[in-house]
């Protein structure tokens, strides 16, 4: 009986060990870049850093943005374990009006998921008027 109850507790152990498996998991500095106010035409290139916190490999294979003005890049070979990477985005800072874009990233991680938002505002300075500026008068009184 007492050897049963060894075999027994020996083959649960030794299924519990081999059931676990390794998975990556990808941790982000920060999810949100704020681009602040920034003049038409600047640099638009920012980069979310990320880490691999996981025990497996992180295959980043899709990184997506919800519009053509916001071009991401992801990188190209596996993140091993403990090692970091980034995602480079570049916004189109030729369009006047305030950011507000998802970037959605797909991998093998634990969470296989992850948005990433960008925001903030593009001015045109060379514009003598702006469209969000109060006028005096009235449309009807114009």
């Amino acid at each position: 009986m007492k050897k049963i109850c060894t075999l027994l507790l020996l083959s649960v152990f030794a299924l519990h060990t081999f059931a676990q498996e390794k998975t990556a998991k990808i941790e982000f500095e920060s999810k949100v870049i704020d681009y602040g106010t920034i003049e038409k035409g600047a640099d638009g290139v920012r980069v979310f850093k990320f880490t691999n916190t996981g025990d497996a490999p992180l295959i980043v294979s899709k990184v997506k943005s919800s519009c053509g003005c916001t071009v991401p890049k992801k990188p190209e070979g596996p993140i091993l374990p403990g090692e970091s990477g980034e995602i480079q985005v570049k916004y189109d800072t030729n369009r006047v009006n305030p950011i507000r874009k998802t970037i959605t990233v797909t991998s093998n991680a634990d969470t296989p998921t992850v948005a990433l938002k960008i925001k903030g505002t593009v001015i045109d300075s060379n514009k003598s008027t702006s469209v969000m500026n109060s006028t005096k008068k009235s449309v009807v009184e114009q």
